[in-house]
């Protein structure tokens, strides 16, 4: 094995601890921002869950001795073993395990997260362990991804891992791009924001003198939504950083945060593949405020990781060797019944008129605490929903107002989040007292620890029964798009934010 070699896989990692150290305090701002170096500096490596799943899945690999294999059932083992992080996509794969789910179910059933950053962002250690064959590259990160995505969220982290893996072998950034795109269907939204980036840079640049915060406008006029994570505008940017940086590390990294949105994991990606391309590009400014030690969160369990940068590229390449020569992992789609997931509620509707909750499109003054909810509907019926996260379009409401009780049952006293996302008009009774409603148009981010303001209340609960009612207001029709509503409903653990598991009635 080269020196060279072992220096690209080195690289590799320190400049993925370096551009998520730079973005980490940036992460969701809307951007754009005007950063040159560290703001604020670091006094070390900041832990991050882009390079901490790729140290997880590492050790775990390496557990397994002359039988190591990439296998997204040993992912899903290790997901419900040693990971405890509950954020978006990552607390819906843990709730589909512990329901009983396989991949890739757990990443595609009931999960308002599937095109996520969370799988993209764990796409380097494939490369480095196919380097220069991009197709195995993209076989292992598919058994990766698919634990807790589905689409895009699958077909980005394929993107990258091809395209690192290219990066190993080829100089030309235009010839890196090519080869990773070559592995997109062509329905991916992926595909057409990177194909749709690269154009707009060169239109941009043709002079030498492209700009890129004009690119990045076109990439948020034409893929932008309001979950800062979605994976296709952050392809985007990450794409604009390589080409608009020219190579130049620090300029790439920078670019790609002042970009705005996951801006950790943008910055990551691109300080990973200039690694792997050039690794004397990282300049040792960058490096010394982080310096060599590898930083892993808390909250990925038993395992005892490698203590330094060097000690974990060492265990990389080591884990290249024994896979070298075996079998190339196969897609292969498991069908899993979900029909004893559904969520059992009663619901009716009624006219607004008689019921004094919304006029128009203004709040009647209700005041959290107030007790009594609009009682049943005559036409109530009991309705089984296929999960927690549901879309529903105007004509599937018989009235003005849709009316929902929930039951759910705690074994035991605990602390609560519970939370309600929906792009209605809503409101919201727990056991009887009105906790929180919010009007119409409002961001869909479905995680306890990420539900936006006026979706969620803690509280505490008795062990029992207990039951939730809902308002929806029926969304109206406009020009010639039907009127659509989405909404979820977790109660997470207010404690660790974890969805809380078994405590709805089932199908």
């Amino acid at each position: 094995m080269s020196a060279s070699d072992r220096d690209k896989v080195l690289a590799c990692w320190l400049g993925k601890a370096i551009g998520g150290t730079l973005g980490m305090p940036w992460e969701g701002f809307d951007g754009p921002n005007d950063l040159e170096f560290y703001s604020p500096m670091p006094s070390g490596m900041v832990s991050n869950d882009d390079l901490d799943f790729q140290v997880l899945w590492a050790c775990v690999l390496d557990e397994m001795g002359d039988d190591v294999r990439v296998d997204r059932h040993v992912f899903v083992q290790a997901w419900d073993e040693r990971v405890a992080f509950p954020w978006a996509e990552y607390g819906v794969c843990k709730r589909n395990i512990a329901n009983g789910l396989k991949p890739p179910m757990t990443g595609s059933f009931d999960n308002w997260w599937t095109e996520g950053m969370g799988a993209a962002i764990r796409s380097e250690l494939w490369a480095c362990l196919a380097p220069g064959d991009p197709d195995r590259a993209a076989a292992y990160a598919y058994e990766d991804a698919c634990v807790d995505h589905a689409g895009d969220g699958i077909w980005a982290e394929q993107f990258l891992a091809r395209l690192e893996s290219a990066a190993f072998v080829e100089t030309d950034l235009s010839t890196v791009l090519d080869i990773a795109v070559a592995g997109l269907p062509e329905e991916s939204r992926v595909l057409q924001a990177v194909n749709d980036t690269r154009r707009w840079w060169a239109e941009s640049d043709h002079d030498g003198q492209g700009d890129w915060r004009v690119v990045r406008q076109s990439i948020l006029d034409a893929y932008y939504v309001p979950d800062f994570s979605h994976v296709v505008m952050n392809m985007g940017f990450t794409v604009l950083g390589l080409l608009a940086g020219r190579g130049d590390f620090g300029r790439s990294i920078c670019i790609a945060t002042n970009c705005g949105q996951d801006t950790d994991c943008t910055a990551a990606t691109v300080g990973s593949v200039l690694g792997i391309m050039n690794p004397a590009c990282i300049d040792e400014r960058w490096l010394a405020p982080i310096g060599m030690d590898l930083v892993v969160d808390a909250r990925i369990k038993n395992i005892t990781p490698p203590k330094t940068l060097e000690g974990f590229t060492d265990l990389v390449l080591t884990l290249r060797e024994r896979l070298r020569g075996s079998e190339m992992p196969k897609p292969v789609t498991i069908k899993q019944s979900t029909a004893d997931l559904g969520v059992c509620t009663q619901v009716g509707f009624y006219s607004n008129r008689g019921i004094p909750i919304f006029i128009n499109t203004n709040w009647m003054p209700i005041t959290a605490g107030d007790a009594s909810p609009p009682s049943a509907p005559e036409n109530t019926v009991d309705r089984v929903w296929p999960g927690q996260w549901n879309v529903m379009s105007a004509s599937d409401f018989a009235d003005d107002l849709m009316w929902m009780r929930v039951p759910f049952a705690l074994p035991g006293k605990q602390a609560v989040r519970v939370c309600f996302g929906s792009t209605a008009d809503t409101r919201l009774w727990l056991d009887g007292k009105y906790v929180f409603g919010r009007e119409a148009g409002g961001r869909m981010l479905p995680s306890p620890h990420l539900a936006p303001i006026n979706t969620w209340c803690d509280v505490v609960l008795d062990a029992g029964e207990h039951e939730l009612v809902v308002v929806l207001r029926r969304p109206r029709d406009v020009g010639n798009q039907a009127g659509e509503v989405e909404w979820c409903l977790d109660l997470g653990d207010g404690e660790t934010m974890q969805w809380l598991v078994g405590v709805l009635e089932r199908a």
